[in-house]
C-alpha cells in the first residue's frame, strides 16, 4: 500500500498532454502507481485534491541560491512557491571552487557583492565556510546539506579563470597556454563528476566590488572568443548547458558569441541558454532582435539549440537612492554604486561635485528636449540605457515624507513647482513637506536639479521603485509560451531588497489558467518538463518509477491573487538584512520532495530544513539517450 495516496486531483504529468482526474500514489519516494480508484492501506496518508491540480514540483532555471544553500539550504522560499529543483551557478559567479582566497584577495565577496546586490558581511561569512578546493569536494558538500530543493549546479567561468589565474590575472592579462590547458581540464573534469553545465556573463555592467578592482569588470568578461570556443567545445562533447548573457551593446559581438550553438560548425549543437528576453520599456526593438536571432540560430542552416530565457512577470526593481542593480550600467552612477552601501559621505562629497553634476544632468536630460537624434530614440522607444529616467515611473516606497509614499515622485516635482511659482504661499501638502521644499534652489528649474536636491538630502533614505519591463501581460505571456523561449530568469537568491521573482513560475500558471487546461498543461510543461530535458536531469515527469517531487495548487487561490498587490518586505535572519518577497496566500496548497512532505496548508513540515529532502541533480545519473544528438531534442523543445 502507498504511504501517500492523492485523491482525485486534476492530474498534470508534466509531458504537456491533458490532464486527467487520477489518483496518483506515493510509496518510498518514488511515485507507484497512477490512475483513478487506487487502493489504500490503513497506514496510508490520503489526501482529497478534488478540485485541486497535481502536478510534478516546479524547476527554476536561473537562480543565485549558492549563497543562500551555505546559510539556509531548505531555500525555504523557493519551495513555499512549488519549486522543487533550482540550477545554481549561473552567469559565471558560484563558489564551486570554495572560497578562493589567496594573497589577500576575496574572490566571493569580490563578484557576489556588486552583481547580485549581496551583503560584504554575509558573503564573508559565506566565504568562511566555503572550505573545500575543487568541483568535486563542493558537489561532495552540497550532499552532506539538509537540502530543501533539488540542486543542480553549473560550473562558472569566472571562478574557474579565478581558480587557474588568480583573480588579479584573471581581469588584468590573458591565461598562458599552460593556464588555458588547464581550464580546459577542470571544465571537463566537472562535466565528468555531473555538473549540469557551465555559465559565463557578458553583461557590461557587472562589476567587482573590492579595491583596487573597483572599475574591473568579473573575470568571464575578460575572456576572449579562442578561449569560449575551447571551454565550451567540452560542454558540448559531454551534451550539457552553456548559460550566457549576451554583450548587450554589440549584436555583432553576440552574433559572434551564439554561433557556437551550431551544430553546422561545429558538428553537434551546443545547448544554450540566454538571458534575456525582456520587452523593456525604454527599447521595444530589443524583443524582435532577440527572437529574431534565436530563430535563425536554431535554423537548419546552422544548426543550433538556442533558447533565451522569458521573465514570467514584470520587471519590476526598488532602488535605494541611486543604488539598484541596474546602476553600473550607466557611468554617472556607476561611481555611487561603487562606493560602501553605509558610505553616506562619500555619496554626497560626489553629489555636490560640479563635474559629476554636470554629467549627471547630460545623462538625464539627454533626448528629453530639442531636435537630435537622441531626441528620435527615445521617442521611438530605441534607448541604449534601461532606465527611464522618467519621474511618472518612480513610485516612492519609503521617505522622510509619509505623504510622498505610494506617489510617483512627478507628484512632489509638480508641487514643488506650483509652490515655487506662488512663491511659498501655497503648493506644499502640509508643513513638512513646505519646509523641505525650502531647501531646493528656486527656482528648480528641471527634474534633473531635483534628483541631485533629493540624492543630497535623503541618499538611501529614499526608497523608491519601477518597472522597466513586461508591463505589457499579453506580451510577456506570448514570450512565456514562445518556442524560441524558456520560462526561467528569476533571479531567485540574489538582488535580496532590489527584485523578489520567486513567484515567477506561479505567474505563468496564472497566466496560463485564463487559456483553460490545455493551456496549463502546455505551461506546466514549460516549467517542468521541458527544462529538465533542456538540462539533461531525471526531474519534471510524473509517472510511476519517478521520484515524487510534486506540488498541489489550488486554482481558485490562483486566479483570485492579484500578483502585484502581494509583494512585502521581511527580514531574513541570516542576511541581516531585509528582502523583497511575493508570497500567494493559499496558491501551494503541498509541496512534496523525494515523497516528503515539505510544505503544507501554509507552513513548512517539522523536519523541513533539519534533514536533506532534496539532493544534487547531476546530468550523468540521467539516462543515456538524453546525452545524445542536441538537435534530437530541439523538436521536444519546441514543442508545448
Amino acid at each position: 500500500m502507498p504511504d501517500t495516496l492523492y485523491r482525485n486531483a486534476l492530474f498534470f504529468d508534466g509531458t504537456g498532454s491533458d490532464p486527467i482526474i487520477s489518483d496518483v500514489a506515493v510509496t518510498d519516494g518514488v511515485i507507484s502507481a497512477t490512475g483513478p480508484g487506487l487502493p489504500a492501506g490503513a497506514e496510508t496518508r490520503v489526501v482529497d485534491c478534488t478540485g485541486l491540480w497535481l502536478m510534478p514540483g516546479l524547476l527554476d532555471i536561473h537562480t543565485h541560491c549558492d549563497l543562500e544553500l551555505e546559510l539556509a539550504p531548505e531555500l525555504p522560499e523557493l519551495v513555499r512557491h512549488g519549486t522543487t529543483t533550482a540550477v545554481i551557478g549561473n552567469c559565471s559567479l558560484g563558489v564551486t571552487f570554495g572560497n578562493q582566497r589567496r594573497e589577500g584577495e576575496d574572490p566571493i565577496v569580490d563578484c557576489f557583492a556588486r552583481v547580485e546586490n549581496m551583503p560584504k558581511s554575509v558573503l564573508r561569512k559565506v566565504a568562511d565556510a566555503c572550505t573545500w578546493t575543487d568541483s568535486q569536494g563542493y558537489l561532495d558538500h552540497l550532499s552532506a546539506l539538509p537540502l530543501g530543493p533539488n540542486i543542480v549546479p553549473l560550473m562558472p567561468h569566472s571562478m574557474l579563470r579565478i581558480e587557474v589565474m588568480g583573480l588579479h590575472g584573471s581581469i588584468t592579462r590573458r591565461p598562458t597556454r599552460r593556464e588555458r590547458a588547464r581550464l580546459e581540464r577542470l571544465v571537463d573534469a566537472g562535466m565528468a563528476q555531473g555538473y549540469a553545465g557551465f555559465s559565463t556573463d557578458a553583461l557590461p555592467f557587472h562589476f567587482l566590488a573590492n579595491d583596487p578592482h573597483r572599475n574591473s569588470r568579473i573575470p568571464t568578461q575578460y575572456a576572449g572568443f579562442r578561449e569560449l570556443r575551447q571551454l565550451t567545445s567540452v560542454v558540448r562533447r559531454y551534451g550539457r548547458v552553456w548559460q550566457a548573457t549576451p554583450p548587450k551593446d554589440n549584436f555583432v559581438d553576440a552574433v559572434r558569441c551564439f554561433l557556437l550553438t551550431s551544430g553546422r560548425l561545429f558538428g553537434r549543437p551546443l545547448r544554450t541558454t540566454v538571458l534575456a528576453v525582456l520587452d523593456l520599456q525604454t527599447n521595444r526593438a530589443a524583443v524582435g532582435l532577440c527572437l529574431m536571432l534565436s530563430a535563425i540560430l536554431n535554423s537548419r542552416l546552422v544548426g543550433g539549440y538556442f533558447r533565451f530565457q522569458a521573465l514570467s512577470g514584470t520587471f519590476r526593481l526598488w532602488s535605494d537612492g541611486a543604488i539598484n542593480p541596474l546602476a553600473d550600467e550607466i557611468p554617472t552612477l556607476r561611481v555611487l554604486n561603487e562606493l560602501e552601501p553605509e558610505d553616506r559621505a562619500g555619496r554626497a562629497r560626489i553629489l555636490n561635485d560640479p563635474e559629476w553634476i554636470a554629467s549627471f544632468r547630460h545623462m538625464w536630460l539627454r533626448g528629453r528636449t530639442g531636435c537630435s537624434l537622441a531626441r528620435l530614440r527615445r521617442l521611438l522607444r530605441l534607448e541604449d540605457i534601461v532606465l527611464t529616467r522618467r519621474l511618472s515611473d518612480m513610485t516612492v516606497a519609503a521617505a522622510p515624507l509619509d505623504n510622498w509614499c505610494g506617489e510617483t515622485l512627478q507628484a512632489p516635482y509638480r508641487r514643488l513647482l506650483r509652490w515655487q511659482a506662488a512663491r511659498g504661499r501655497k503648493g506644499a501638502a502640509n508643513a513638512a513637506e513646505d519646509a523641505f521644499f525650502r531647501t531646493f534652489p528656486n527656482p528648480v528649474g528641471d527634474d534633473a536639479t531635483f534628483i541631485i536636491h533629493l540624492l543630497r538630502q535623503w541618499d538611501t533614505d529614499l526608497r523608491w521603485e519601477t518597472t522597466i519591463a513586461n508591463r505589457n501581460p499579453q506580451k510577456v505571456e506570448s514570450l512565456l509560451f514562445h518556442p524560441q523561449t524558456l520560462p526561467g530568469f528569476n533571479d531567485s537568491g540574489a538582488h535580496l531588497a532590489n527584485m523578489g521573482f520567486y513567484d515567477g513560475n506561479l505567474r505563468l500558471l496564472k497566466m496560463a489558467q485564463r487559456g483553460g487546461t490545455a493551456r496549463v498543461a502546455a505551461g506546466v510543461h514549460r516549467l517542468t518538463g521541458l527544462p529538465a530535458a533542456f538540462f539533461n536531469i531525471n526531474a519534471g515527469v510524473l509517472r510511476p518509477g519517478a521520484r515524487a517531487d510534486l506540488c498541489v495548487i489550488d486554482p481558485d487561490a490562483l486566479r483570485r491573487w492579484e500578483p502585484e498587490s502581494t509583494y512585502e518586505f521581511i527580514y531574513r535572519a541570516q542576511f541581516g538584512c531585509r528582502q523583497v518577497v511575493n508570497r500567494p496566500a493559499g496558491v501551494v496548497r503541498e509541496v512534496m520532495i523525494a515523497g516528503r512532505v515539505a510544505w503544507k496548508d501554509g507552513n513548512y513540515t517539522a523536519s523541513y530544513g533539519q534533514v536533506p529532502f532534496g539532493r544534487v541533480l547531476r546530468a550523468k545519473d540521467h539516462p543515456d539517450e538524453h546525452a545524445g544528438d542536441g538537435r534530437a531534442h530541439a523538436g521536444h523543445a519546441t514543442a508545448g
